[in-house]
């Protein structure tokens, strides 16, 4: 059986681009490629269609990853029986689409990304802020702290695919 994450931000255009190009990325550098499935969606659809914000692109770019295949979509209410992990950016996104779950246990699906990087953890910095309204280095301190919280989710599927 095939794990499915679903990585979540406001727009789709720069967080959750970020979080799926990097954690598919990492899950196939584990060799776990064809035992994950990845996407992400926007909980707006203001840039259905649209690619990736270019600071995003870049800023993958420079990171070793390739975001130019994104295209933006909204989350769907009937995509929760889908998934087994949907990751949000920050806490507006989390009370989102856990007040929009059918059930408790989709509700409990919903996950802060950097709930999964101890560093973040510790500091109790769990919010992915949004870069969009910053410059090119918002983007890539953006993509650090995704990529850290990434890291930590490929720990945790292990453990998923683990006690399957």
């Amino acid at each position: 059986m095939t794990y499915r994450i679903c990585v979540i931000c406001s727009g789709n255009i720069c967080r959750s681009p970020m979080g799926e190009v990097i954690l598919r990325h990492l899950l196939e550098e584990e060799g776990l490629g064809e035992q994950v499935t990845v996407d992400s969606a926007g909980t707006g659809g203001w840039h259905e269609g649209d690619g990736a914000d270019p600071r995003t692109l870049t800023s993958l770019t420079t990171g070793g990853y390739d975001g130019s295949a994104h295209r933006a979509r909204q989350w769907q209410r009937e995509w929760y029986a889908d998934r087994d992990l949907v990751l949000v950016a920050d806490r507006g996104h989390e009370r989102e689409l856990r007040r929009g779950a059918p059930t408790d246990a989709d509700r409990e699906k919903v996950r802060l990304m950097r709930e999964f990087d101890d560093d973040a953890v510790a500091a109790g910095t769990l919010e992915v802020d949004d870069p969009y309204y910053g410059d090119a280095a918002g983007f890539d301190r953006c993509r650090d702290e995704v990529e850290a919280a990434m890291r930590g989710v490929v720990e945790h599927v292990k453990e998923q695919l683990a006690a399957r």
